[in-house]
């Protein structure tokens, strides 16, 4: 019942075999370069959306009542954190699914 450990040859046969077989298969979807380009857009975009949102909401609530904190700059750090959060779960779940 003793599983037998890899060797190190073994361990690193099977690693870039399995390396290979993930770069073929995306090249043969062809979109290993555009769907990097599309990683980087989807990223930005779910990271600057929210975060000028936060900044158009906080310069509307600065101009409308007077208060001791900038809500411009409180609502643009929220919606930094909240962009950069889903930013990450979205590669989170698209890293997860190519395994």
């Amino acid at each position: 019942m003793d599983k037998k450990k890899p060797t190190p040859e073994e361990e690193l046969t099977t690693k870039i075999s399995d390396d290979v077989k993930n770069r073929l298969r995306a090249k043969k979807e062809g979109k290993e370069i555009m769907f990097g380009m599309g990683v980087f857009g989807i990223i930005g975009w779910s990271i600057t959306v929210p975060t000028l949102l936060g900044v158009a909401l906080g310069i509307y609530l600065d101009k409308r009542f007077q208060v001791d904190f900038s809500w411009t700059l409180t609502l643009m750090f929220a919606g930094l954190i909240m962009g950069c959060y889903n930013a990450w779960r979205w590669v989170n779940e698209k890293s997860n699914k190519r395994k």
